[in-house]
């Protein structure tokens, strides 16, 4: 299976999202983190850094649990960082 190339637009929300979840976890481990939502710690880094630009929902949601965030809370954040990152650009 072949994928297709992500639009821009795709990596920054990958990036918005991964800094969203970095912050969110503040000075608790990447590897406990990880552990919690039962998800390995690469992936988490690779979610953060922005190199997994589209992790799949149930991760996403997995890790808004181990972090104490709603679904709703996270994609409104995600959701309101975008406008201020276009207009700072």
């Amino acid at each position: 299976m072949v994928r297709t190339p992500l639009t821009p637009e795709e990596r920054e929300r990958g990036e918005r999202l991964g800094r969203l979840l970095r912050e969110a976890r503040g000075g608790r481990s990447m590897t406990q983190i990880a552990a919690d939502a039962g998800i390995s710690a690469e992936t988490l880094r690779k979610i953060e850094t922005g190199r997994a630009p589209t992790p799949a929902f149930f991760t996403v949601a997995a890790l808004a649990g181990a972090l104490g965030l709603s679904m709703d809370d996270l994609l409104g954040r995600c959701a309101e960082a975008a406008p201020k990152e276009r207009a700072a650009a």
